[in-house]
């Protein structure tokens, strides 16, 4: 490696692809997910090159997004993903977002043409940072050498936080290609995105006004989320909601839920937002930890979006900026500690089910064999519902789950998350409308010979479609709508379609077909498939 004064007959120095890969490794990034082009051809050139970093293809820029997003939960570091020009980063933007409403750090870097092209508008030119920043804590785009790797330290530092999140890093394909000498670093002026302000603010922020609200002996509740659904935090919240008679609360769809025996229970916010009414009503206090504001999920005719009933004081321990668990040390001292012990979950699986396979039964087969540590990733949607519930005595384990709504996360998801603990077995439940958003990574998971064993729940219809389609008021649908929602015609082929892919598959008939497959996929090395023709539930 050389310097710009490098005499004659001095050795070249490496491209800038290859230091920003070395640089990246040195800094603790040791996977990759990508679906390269053109222009990332230098990085993965670089590859060979260069030891130690996991390359792991995926055929869809959704599943090299949501494969990110499930590494970066279980691992709680950033994993790369690697995407070409605007069209690649457009096609990952879903799962980007759901990576952004989890917190998740994960470090996207996008591919744009060289420097002196971009102005002649080639057909793939777009506003990459445009697209970019709706899910991005922070988009980055180095236009000297002397910025490049600066660009990647600015990048890897929002990444991780706090708060974490998704950073964008923008690479002109001649940064990649060129030379890049030792340099000073030069500042690469990034855009960072401003600090959210949702609606309502908090009555009070800190841990006064936590630790006044739960001595008022007044009805309140506390809400969990991110940092606060796992680990020491929830076991002192939970003791801390026992001791002062507060109800105990988890946000509807949080990024990694820890549960199972001996891990302490926590009501999970309901989707429904009159069901989430019922939860709250007659609250005074609303102690948020880590957790935003409840709202419904859409705005409905004649309802408030607020789901807090009127007047409930609302107080921030700690939102995602902070640190939860210095913020939970903060309120349980204010307290004076508790001399309660944090409830607990019981040892207490379901039987072996018999007879006919429906969304019960399906829920008492996973119950009866889910493994220890598994990793479930959630996104069976209104064929999951009945699933928690027969899971709650099994040995501990976490729960990932849908934080954006964007639809296709789930075998991406399970996907990463294989690959960040992969001395843990994976649990996918897996809807038939949303696992064919991103069905490719089941090559992925083929190719890398994954522990996910996925359950493809098949009502071959978008079930909340149907329902919601009822919710808002739009009448009684017609033979038009009612075609919109069903994938019943022409059937879809899940077991053959997996197959294709690489991953072992099977239909289960019954609910001990169901149970005995489950038993088999856990004690088997590699990804494996279960079918499971269901009624719908809504």
């Amino acid at each position: 490696m050389t310097s710009e004064g490098a005499g004659p007959g001095a050795p070249t120095a490496p491209p800038g692809a290859e230091r920003l890969l070395r640089h990246l490794l040195d800094r603790g990034v040791d996977t990759c997910f990508t679906n390269p082009g053109t222009s990332e051809m230098h990085f993965v050139a670089a590859l060979d090159r260069v030891a130690g970093m996991r390359s792991v293809l995926c055929l869809f820029e959704g599943v090299a997004t949501g494969a990110a997003d499930g590494y970066g939960r279980m691992a709680e570091q950033p994993a790369a993903c690697l995407l070409h020009l605007g069209p690649g980063l457009g096609n990952g933007l879903a799962n980007l977002h759901n990576a952004r409403r989890a917190h998740t750090p994960l470090l996207c870097l996008v591919g744009d043409h060289a420097r002196a092209h971009r102005p002649l508008d080639a057909p793939l030119t777009s506003d990459i940072e445009g697209l970019a920043r709706p899910v991005s804590t922070l988009v980055v785009s180095p236009q000297d050498p002397a910025q490049l790797l600066a660009a990647a330290d600015a990048a890897l530092e929002a990444a991780s936080g706090p708060p974490s999140g998704v950073a964008t890093m923008i690479v002109p394909a001649d940064l990649s290609w060129d030379p890049l000498p030792d340099l000073p670093p030069a500042d690469p002026t990034p855009w960072r995105a401003p600090a959210p302000n949702p609606e309502p603010p908090p009555t009070t922020t800190g841990p006064e006004g936590a630790a006044a609200a739960l001595r008022s002996g007044r009805p309140t509740a506390v809400l969990v989320g991110g940092r606060a659904a796992r680990g020491r935090p929830l076991r002192q919240l939970a003791a801390l909601a026992a001791a002062f008679g507060a109800k105990l609360l988890c946000e509807t769809f949080p990024a990694r839920l820890e549960r199972g025996a001996g891990v302490p229970p926590v009501e999970r916010l309901a989707y429904l937002a009159e069901l989430a009414e019922l939860q709250l009503q007659g609250l005074e206090h609303l102690v948020l930890v880590d957790a935003p504001v409840p709202v419904s999920f859409f705005a409905y005719p004649g309802r408030s979006s607020l789901l807090a009933p009127p007047g409930c004081q609302l107080h921030r321990l700690a939102g995602p900026a902070d640190d939860a668990q210095s913020a939970v040390d903060a309120l349980v001292e204010l307290l004076g500690g508790t001399q309660a012990s944090a409830p607990a979950a019981g040892a207490e699986r379901p039987g072996a089910p018999n007879g006919a396979l429906d969304p019960r039964s399906m829920a008492q087969a996973v119950g009866a064999t889910l493994p220890e540590a598994a990793v479930v990733v959630d996104e069976g949607n209104t064929l999951g519902l009945h699933v928690p519930e027969a899971t709650a005595g099994c040995p501990p384990h976490d729960w990932l789950t849908l934080t954006g709504g964007a639809i296709g996360m789930g075998l991406p998801l399970a996907t990463g998350a294989a690959l960040a603990v992969p001395d843990r077995p994976v649990l996918c439940l897996e809807a038939d409308g949303s696992s064919l958003y991103t069905v490719q990574a089941l090559w992925t998971q083929a190719r890398e010979g994954l522990d996910v064993t996925t359950v493809l729940l098949d009502n071959r219809a978008y079930g909340i479609l149907n329902f919601e389609l009822r919710r808002v008021g739009a009448g009684e649908p017609g033979p038009v709508a009612n075609a919109l929602l069903s994938l019943a015609d022409p059937p879809v082929d899940h077991v053959g379609l997996a197959r294709s892919l690489g991953v072992p598959a099977t239909t289960a008939h019954d609910a001990q077909e169901l149970a005995d497959a489950l038993a088999r996929a856990f004690a088997e090395p590699g990804p494996h498939l279960v079918h499971c023709p269901l009624p719908p539930v809504l």
